[in-house]
């Protein structure tokens, strides 16, 4: 029989749950002893006053002890507390009365309103939808940002990768896709920070709010501060919200998440303080399967798709690091973020050479659009060569064919920058959002040497490439009036 707790000002714990006792405590790293039959791996253990301290069991050490990673800080934790067995794994809310709020990674709101009413509570662990409930028919996904949807368009209900190093570009250009997508798309936005700043958080929570798209989103946040057992947990979370809205509401569902390298290196500290032996480059040994049981839950089904964005911080810039290579192998669409172009002022800082998407095939995308997309590479692989010509010998020494494709690169990159919504205040450009057709003609017309005389900066940080015209207008009076 199970004793009952006698802690001064606490209830007495349920008879019919188990308890243990701490053996040691190490860190986030707990040891617990249970003299009947042991808890399963995932259950969570509540230990500490009030059940604050919060333990995920990780591992059975032998058939009396089982080792738990804490999801909250263990201070005042001692050898030989009571441990409560919750009997159940770690839980997340769903239903209708999480939109428009902001969780941690316990379903408790952080966003200083009351709890959420009319919620259900399940398990954050749940298996990939089966594959007969799948749908394998491809469908492109518009962003309204034009280099993306011309070079690397994204799938309906595929993982796209922002890859980037540190301060390239990738919170921002997640930030401008929520802003153009719940406005062009029906259905629900869940936004996960993996380890982002808190700083991070409480912005895009107030811009949401002030652009009025909060109604149809949901927030969930494991902050930079916290353990690792926490900012590990919280994609679960909130891919178990995105399920809710796919399986039993039926709806689309576009998940962000930023950013999945925090959850890999969230789960090289768990599986170092669980004392397991590193792999390449002090990775966790286990990164493929606790990557793939996240990844490959995000599915396009019968019910409903849950299009995944995800931001991939890439250390040193370095693309065949193990984080980038094993995220690389999950993704439909990879969107390559350069530190050259950023610092040239070509904003948004994608490398149209090295980013590419399994949707860019005739059959998908169609002969035009395939065509016109191979065309804009070579070109830009041609300028990429000749650079190193141009930077010895000067523009002139180039024949005159060479010129023309140079001209057309050098308009072509700059047409594919854009001026973003969400960076209206610190550019006092206003934002566009511009549709593929518009796009595609754009640069049609530049390929086809329509703008030869016009000026580059003519095209820089525009939307429709019919703003050249009212640009050199502008220019033309302003001349004028001087």
């Amino acid at each position: 029989m199970a004793k009952t707790s006698t802690t001064t000002g606490r209830a007495p714990l349920p008879v019919s749950k188990d308890k243990g006792r701490i053996l040691s405590v190490r860190g986030s790293v707990v040891d617990v002893r249970f003299d009947h039959p042991l808890p399963p791996i995932h259950t969570i253990l509540k230990a500490g006053e009030e059940g604050r301290v919060v333990i995920e069991v990780q591992s059975q050490l032998n058939h009396n002890s089982v080792r738990g990673m804490a999801l909250t800080p263990t201070q005042g934790l001692a050898r030989g507390m009571a441990v409560e067995n919750t009997g159940a794994p770690l839980k997340a809310p769903v239903g209708k009365g999480i939109l428009s709020r902001m969780f941690n990674v316990f379903g408790q709101p952080i966003d200083q309103r009351e709890p959420p009413e009319e919620v259900k509570w399940r398990s954050v662990h749940q298996p990939p939808p089966p594959l007969n409930r799948r749908l394998t028919r491809p469908e492109v996904f518009e962003t309204g940002i034009k280099l993306i949807d011309v070079l690397a368009p994204l799938e309906r209900g595929g993982k796209a990768g922002l890859f980037g190093g540190a301060g390239v570009g990738k919170t921002v250009l997640l930030t401008e896709m929520i802003h153009n997508m719940v406005g062009r798309h029906e259905g629900v936005s869940i936004f996960c920070g993996i380890g982002e700043r808190c700083r991070e958080g409480e912005e895009l929570y107030r811009e949401m709010k002030e652009a009025g798209v909060l109604d149809n989103m949901v927030l969930a946040f494991g902050q930079m501060n916290q353990l690792p057992g926490n900012r590990f947990r919280i994609g679960h979370t909130a891919l178990t919200m995105a399920e809710y809205f796919r399986d039993d509401e039926h709806q689309d569902v576009l998940l962000l998440i930023d950013n999945i390298f925090r959850f890999i290196q969230a789960g090289m500290e768990v599986s170092g303080l669980m004392g397991q032996m590193p792999s390449r480059l002090g990775y966790q040994p286990t990164m493929s399967t606790e990557l793939s049981k996240l990844e490959e839950r995000i599915a396009n089904t019968d019910s409903g798709a849950i299009t995944s964005i995800q931001a991939v911080y890439v250390p040193a810039d370095d693309l065949t690091d193990p984080a980038a290579v094993h995220t690389f192998s999950h993704l439909s669409a990879s969107i390559v973020l350069s530190r050259k172009r950023a610092s040239e002022g070509l904003y948004p800082a994608i490398d149209p050479l090295q980013s590419n998407s399994k949707m860019a095939t005739p059959g998908i995308i169609g002969e035009r659009h395939y065509e016109l997309a191979q065309e804009i590479r070579r070109t830009m692989a041609q300028y990429d060569e000749l650079k190193d010509i141009i930077a010895m010998l000067g523009l002139e020494q180039l024949s005159a064919d060479d010129r023309k494709v140079v001209n057309r690169a050098r308009r072509l990159e700059r047409f594919f920058t854009q001026p973003f919504f969400t960076t209206e205040r610190f550019t006092n450009i206003k934002g566009a959002s511009v549709s593929l057709e518009d796009a595609l003609n754009g640069c049609e017309r530049i390929l086809n040497d329509e703008f030869h005389d016009y000026p580059e900066s003519a095209l820089y940080m525009i939307g429709t490439v019919e703003e050249v015209k009212e640009k050199k207008g502008e220019e033309k009076e302003r001349k004028e009036e001087e």
